[in-house]
């Protein structure tokens, strides 16, 4: 069967649902947390010197940049088509591709020609370094996307918050370009210190953050579920973090070879007003807001939540189907999802959420909705007399169901 024929298959047999396979991702800056459900002997399945694996993509269709290592596909989303015991997997990027509009919906296959985000757990044991994601503009000098992204903090990977659950964000209001320039300028003698510039938040599950593109920031040690742009795009401005020393090639991973060594460069890479933004939190912080009154959704047998909700460039809900109740969900656009508690049925497929998963073994917790299946309406079943069964939804740009929130 070719691989065309097996995308519309795939497409027709789960009902306008397509299965995903798990889909893992190493980073060698990174030390897991291990929240994320793979076995503990498969966290650096890729091998010890490509890192441990501490993030799972959803619904991407970008590829991870890891350097020279990357093993090939490495970031991309594979759909799963199984007949009898036949098993096909073909990447989503093509199933995006060959599906067009069918897939993702005529509004965002005309504007965009492709799925334009995608979603990630994040589990690292410690704080990241504090780095950047940059903006279209310079992100466009080494052929890549700008990328905003989004933080959620699921409490079902959060039994426990790791070695450094705070998160710096931006600059301490005052701070100058002549005292970023130093800590650039420091970052291959030993710690240069940026983070004393920046603050740090306390990390809270069940709340979120906006992270414009340009804005320092150092992750902090929680769980977190990250909807954002299709890009990886990044650049790592602190130069020792949680006692690792991050290479040098960090710092100008995302530029211009003509542009090494020119900390000025790196600087007006930045978003200066964003970054020292007095109102930092009160701009970006996100608690959920509810889709509708809490009290006529739970009648009908389901919450559900707005999570990520202040970028242009996609959003994200939290569904929870009570206890013993059947609903049908209608959205107004393609989604990915990963279950997070719980199982039943959605539409075609069972669904379940696994507690430990083999490296390459397959689940039935990650699933991608077709825009028309989505507006038609999935219904889903929670058979359990006790367990929620809660899921999130990742939607692409411009989201006709959410108000547009005024951005600083």
């Amino acid at each position: 069967m070719s691989k065309n024929a097996v995308i519309r298959h795939a497409l027709e047999q789960g009902q306008g649902i397509l299965r995903l396979a798990p889909n893992w991702v190493p980073r060698s800056f990174c030390i897991p947390g291990r929240r994320i459900k793979l076995h503990p002997d498969d966290y650096y399945a890729l091998g010890a010197d490509r890192g441990g694996i501490d993030e799972r993509w959803f619904a991407s269709t970008t590829p991870a940049d890891n350097g020279p290592k990357t093993s090939p596909n490495e970031g991309l989303s594979f759909i799963v088509f199984k007949d009898g015991t036949r098993m096909e997997t073909v990447t989503f990027r093509d199933a995006v591709d060959e599906l067009k509009g069918d897939l993702i919906g005529e509004r965002l296959w005309k504007s965009c020609r492709q799925w334009p985000m995608y979603a990630k757990f994040f589990d690292n044991q410690g704080s990241l370094p504090h780095h950047v994601h940059y903006g279209d503009r310079y992100a466009a000098k080494v052929g890549q996307r700008g990328k905003p992204e989004a933080y959620y903090f699921p409490p079902q990977v959060n039994n426990y918050g790791a070695h450094f659950p705070y998160t710096f964000f931006g600059l301490r209001p005052g701070t100058t370009r002549d005292e970023i320039r130093q800590c650039l300028m420091n970052f291959s003698k030993g710690d240069n210190k940026i983070t004393n510039l920046s603050q740090a938040y306390r990390l809270e599950t069940s709340t979120g953050w906006y992270v414009p593109p340009g804005v320092l920031h150092a992750p902090g040690s929680l769980c977190t579920y990250e909807p954002q742009k299709a890009s990886d795009i990044f650049a790592m401005y602190q130069s020792v973090a949680d006692d690792h020393v991050i290479p040098e090639d960090l710092l100008w991973k995302a530029t211009p070879p003509e542009k090494r060594g020119d900390c000025d460069y790196l600087i007006e890479g930045l978003d200066w007003e964003k970054n020292i933004d007095p109102d930092f939190a009160a701009h970006y912080f996100m608690r959920p807001r509810p889709v509708r009154p809490v009290s006529a959704m739970q009648t009908e047998g389901f919450q559900e939540y707005w999570i990520c909700y202040l970028a242009r460039e996609f959003s994200a809900k939290e569904l929870t189907v009570l206890p013993g109740r059947t609903v049908t969900i209608r959205d107004r656009g393609a989604y990915g999802l990963i279950l997070m508690q719980g199982h039943g049925r959605m539409g075609v497929w069972d669904i379940e959420t696994p507690a430990l998963i083999r490296f390459g073994q397959l689940t039935h917790d990650e699933f991608f909705v077709s825009a028309a299946a989505a507006q038609q309406g999935i219904k889903i079943v929670n058979p359990s007399a006790t367990d929620p069964l809660v899921m999130l939804k990742h939607f692409g740009p411009g989201n006709p169901e959410l108000k547009p929130v005024a951005q600083p």
